[in-house]
């Protein structure tokens, strides 16, 4: 497939407050549009989304990536949110000439709404038991509370009185978490029924360490950045499922991690562009459980005249071929870095 232009533009979405998480807060999200046109004028979209609170590629090295990248070339050697925005251009430009949705490309049978968990800001407790009533006054059921400071347990609690007793609840620790740390923060939640625990610790083999003496299921993520990983959570014994961001494993397909290991697919804090991707990635895996994609409602703007919409905690994709997203040029020149 021939690319006759390749464009790129670094860009930034304010946060309607600021994200507090356990390492560290934004109050935006820097990202990276990529936008490949063929001869005949189809555009193809890719995002990047670097990954700025965990010591990855900033936005300087991934537009610099991007623009000295060939799209004829396998992007193999970027990194991987460069890698992301590459592989989600060159798929969304080929759905686009086939005239056909990008979860078909993909592989899927058909695409369904989107269940999606509510992402809860990290605070005070009142502050994020007061976040999911609004969430679930919106139609959420599923809520991921982003723990690591001193009063984890008070907050779980508060949250779980909050809500209606139905309500499934899964916390996060970015892996800030020693082992003994971990272990008796999650026997202090575990009468809170929670769905499961993301990246309670830093690496797989303290994830291994800890499985055998916590009843709350696993998810790897920050350890977990290909298949490779996955291989290795498998040999250990790590975790039970991972979440998959596509900027942090560099590919769009959840497939050769999914292939694997159990995936539901989690938001890097992307735009639109991202949203969409992994929303028709979301399209190949199976599974009863929310994926963590509704962080479009934590922006106070959008780059996107079309991007996909929730209603309730439903994520619906957008019409038409490829990602059906389509730029807004006047909101990306306002929010131009």
């Amino acid at each position: 497939m021939a690319v006759a232009s390749a464009e790129v533009t670094p860009y930034a979405l304010p946060f309607k407050e600021p994200y507090e998480t356990a390492r560290g807060v934004l109050d935006r999200r820097e990202m990276v549009l990529l936008r490949l046109r063929d001869h005949d004028g189809l555009t193809g979209l890719g995002e990047a989304v670097p990954l700025s609170l965990r010591g990855g590629a900033g936005v300087g090295q991934v537009v610099e990536e991007l623009r000295g990248w060939d799209p004829g070339a396998d992007p193999v050697g970027m990194s991987p949110p460069a890698r992301c925005a590459a592989r989600t251009a060159l798929l969304d430009l080929s759905a686009r000439r086939r005239d056909e949705p990008l979860w078909r490309v993909l592989g899927a049978d058909r695409a369904q709404p989107v269940l999606c968990n509510a992402t809860l800001v990290g605070g005070p407790p009142l502050h994020v038991a007061q976040q999911a009533l609004a969430w679930e006054a919106d139609g959420f059921h599923t809520f991921k509370l982003k723990l690591g400071g001193e009063a984890d347990a008070e907050a779980v609690r508060m949250v779980r009185q909050a809500l209606d007793p139905s309500a499934r609840l899964r916390v996060d620790a970015n892996g800030v978490w020693d082992l003994e740390t971990a272990e008796r923060t999650l026997a202090e939640l575990a009468e809170q029924e929670i769905e499961l625990a993301e990246q309670p610790v830093a690496t797989l083999e303290e994830m291994a360490d800890l499985r055998p003496r916590t009843v709350i299921p696993l998810a790897a993520d920050e350890s977990v950045a290909g298949p490779e990983d996955a291989e290795k959570a498998l040999l250990l014994g790590a975790c039970d499922l991972v979440t998959v961001k596509i900027s942090k494993t560099g590919n769009p397909d959840p497939g050769p991690i999914a292939n694997r290991i159990p995936v539901y697919l989690s938001s890097a804090l992307d735009g639109p562009v991202g949203i969409a991707a992994a929303a028709h990635a979301a399209q190949t895996l199976g599974g009863p459980l929310a994926h963590g994609l509704a962080t479009q409602r934590l922006f106070a703007g959008s780059i996107a005249s079309v991007a996909c919409q929730l209603e309730g905690d439903r994520l619906h994709l957008p019409p038409g071929p490829g990602l059906g997203v389509e730029i807004d040029a006047a909101a990306l020149e306002a929010h131009r870095l």
